[in-house]
């Protein structure tokens, strides 16, 4: 597209100029045609200084998602994969779920603006007002037998949190099995759903939320104590486009290693980074039972390794974890 050419041009020069005529030169078009494309871009909320002799320059840009903009700025373009930003969907992960059954050919990723029917583990509804979040999924058909994927959404957790880290100064963490937290406070949280052919699985997406641009008085007042916001902990807004941009890439060769089994090695050094489980004494719920313990990681197929008061350790492949606070 043509607004994404010139956009990927005034990025590479910012915060420097651009002529009118080398964008029409690179782009094999006329300069009035560039003039109009930026006149759109005007439009969708972008701002551009222009001086005789100097040419254009970027000086603002959307801060909600903005799909050429994302385009724009991908540092890494996978052969085949395309994706969606939409104003307003049910939930991300059900639209993956319509497109892959419509055969739309995956990879293929669908963000939002708004959920009306986000959702987490357990089918809990998860807050997704248009408020400057990320609500983003992603599609694969991987033709990968069902019992590969117990770590999958673990290893998309570590992944997640290196490249979070890239934008706050404060560390990210991994509470087993699919939240991204900061010192106890939710930012994020994953949702793997798959369907299975046979002995293969054969479409999974993977969600995520995450608490991007919200200020602690959009929360809900249950939410309030309990969830945090990357901007709150950088002290600044993020650029959401940019955040998304990268996470594409992310995910992308994140997913590429895991078919390729090439992620073992750098799952465990990640695990025991960002792991905030490992030491403490939690609580976990299965159902109705309770089981108290010690963590003391994850095994191989990424279980949860508890180790009882009677120094028993068992693995546990599910359930919600309770943090407890022993004085």
């Amino acid at each position: 597209m043509t607004e994404t050419l010139i956009l990927r041009e005034l990025l590479a020069a910012e915060p420097g100029w651009v002529s009118g005529g080398a964008i029409a030169t690179k782009l094999g078009v006329s300069r009035v045609s560039v003039w109009h494309q930026m006149e759109k871009l005007r439009a969708q909320g972008f701002e551009f200084e222009a001086q005789p002799a100097r040419g254009y320059r970027l000086a603002g840009r959307p801060r909600m998602l903005h799909a050429a903009l994302i385009e724009s700025q991908l540092k890494i373009r996978r052969k085949g994969f395309t994706f969606t930003v939409m104003e307003e969907v049910d939930s991300t992960n059900d639209e993956c779920a319509r497109q892959l059954a419509a055969g739309r050919s995956a990879p293929f990723a669908v963000f939002a603006l708004r959920q009306t029917k986000g959702r987490g583990r357990f089918g809990r509804a998860w807050h997704s007002e248009a408020n400057g979040n990320l609500y983003a999924s992603f599609a694969f058909r991987p033709r990968i037998a069902p019992e590969r994927m117990q770590t999958f959404t673990l290893w998309m957790g570590v992944t997640i949190c290196e490249l979070v880290s890239r934008f706050v100064p404060v560390t990210p963490g991994v509470k087993w099995p699919n939240d991204i937290v900061f010192d106890g406070r939710k930012a994020g949280g994953m949702l793997t759903e798959a369907r299975v052919d046979a002995d293969q699985i054969r479409d999974l997406v993977f969600g995520l939320g995450l608490n991007v641009n919200s200020s602690a008085g959009q929360w809900p007042s249950d939410l309030g104590r309990r969830a945090v916001s990357l901007s709150e902990l950088a002290g600044a807004p993020v650029d959401l486009n940019r955040l998304t941009a990268a996470l594409i890439g992310r995910v992308l060769l994140a997913y590429e290693r895991f078919a390729e089994r090439e992620h073992f090695d750098q799952f465990a050094e990640l695990w025991n980074k960002y792991d905030v489980l490992r030491g403490r004494e939690i609580t976990l719920a299965e159902g109705s039972r309770r089981r108290r313990g010690k963590v003391l990681g994850v095994d191989d197929v990424g279980s949860l390794l508890l180790r009882d008061d009677h120094g028993r350790t068992r693995g546990f492949r599910a359930g919600e974890v309770t943090v407890e606070n022993r004085g």
